[in-house]
């Protein structure tokens, strides 16, 4: 099938997920007795109303961009990459631990200096995971799991103890940046350019080595049939850790990102559960790189516009998890669909 109509069987199923996550949906407010007309405009508004809710959507795009944008790498050999999670909590203790002993402040130079030591983080504790499963033979999505719930705690006990506030042992995390530590935001706006630099960078980068490179070409080849590629000479194992690693780093970017751009601190929620997310985004484009942004763009506007849900509805902001966790559970039904018309049409 040439590439033209692959992408648009993929545009076919992704609108006719959405047709049915919006029927789910709606059957589900009705149940919950919510006029589903209304809590859709105050869904989208939330998140498109204004300027300013445009630059909060944008930087909850930002993240998952990047996260979505390294999963990819890590899907083309053939790894589910669950501990993401833990790579962006990773790159945001790194990326806090390089930039305490400048209290007082520091040059654009420190900043640059907390965003490589992010990626440094996130591609440590994905390197861990790709070592696990290539030499100890624990599947990624159990040693990624695992790799999870340790990153968390590292998190809460360095905010309790060696990092937390003097005086102050809270989930309010550590002591606040110095300004001069933060990115610098759009005027008026919570977004900053550099973010959103990366971030274009970054899935640029992503399609570019996965489609023009021959390392790109080998990590497809080991995902499609590792044992041919090993005959092939393209090293299986040496290329899982390869993806494992570039994956892990644009996840601790992500990470960096959060601490001096949004919350200019550690916090225990620092990941915002980012990572989760995005794998949904990437099983909803199909692993396809160009439906990356829009859907990413989607469920962003879903974080953000239901905010406005309890305070005009009454109803919980967890909505858009259940929006989007239905519409995932749509493709995967368009899926099944798909393929039993396929089977039918094949025994006629």
């Amino acid at each position: 099938m040439l590439p033209a109509a692959r992408l648009g069987l993929s545009l076919g199923r992704l609108a006719a997920s959405l047709f049915l996550s919006l029927v789910f949906t709606t059957l589900i407010l009705l149940i919950a007795g919510a006029p589903p007309i209304d809590t859709f405009i105050i869904l989208f508004a939330g998140g498109l109303g204004s300027v300013a809710k445009l630059a909060q959507t944008m930087s909850v795009w930002i993240p998952l961009v990047l996260c979505s944008s390294a999963l990819l790498l890590a899907f083309a050999p053939g790894l589910w990459n669950i501990g993401i999670e833990g790579q962006i909590i990773l790159g945001a203790i790194f990326a806090t631990g390089f930039l305490r002993p400048f209290a007082e402040g520091g040059s654009p130079l420190i900043l640059v200096g907390a965003l490589l030591a992010g990626m440094i983080g996130g591609s440590l504790w994905a390197y861990i995971a790709g070592v696990l499963k290539t030499w100890g033979r624990v599947h990624e999505i159990f040693g990624g799991l695992g790799l999870n719930f340790v990153a968390l705690g590292l998190t809460l006990w360095l905010i309790f103890g060696p990092w937390r506030r003097p005086g102050v042992a809270s989930m309010s995390g550590t002591e606040p940046l110095h300004p001069s530590l933060w990115l610098q935001e759009f005027k008026g706006l919570s977004l900053n350019p550099v973010s959103l630099a990366l971030a274009l960078v970054a899935i640029g980068l992503v399609i570019y080595l996965l489609r023009s490179t021959r390392w790109g070409l080998s990590l497809k080849a080991v995902g499609q049939n590792p044992d041919a590629a090993l005959l092939f000479g393209l090293k299986p194992n040496k290329r899982i850790l390869e993806s494992m690693l570039a994956c892990g780093a644009l996840a601790g970017l992500a990470g960096a990102l959060q601490v001096v751009g949004v919350y200019h601190r550690l916090l225990p929620a620092i990941s915002s559960n980012y990572g989760y997310t995005a794998l949904l985004v990437t099983m909803l484009a199909s692993f396809r790189p160009q439906l990356i942004p829009p859907i990413c763009f989607f469920f962003a506007l879903l974080n953000v516009g239901s905010i406005q849900l309890p305070l005009q509805l009454k109803l919980d902001s967890s909505l858009s998890g259940v929006i989007q966790g239905v519409l995932v559970l749509s493709v995967f039904l368009v899926h099944g669909l798909e393929g039993r018309f396929r089977l039918g049409r094949k025994k006629e």
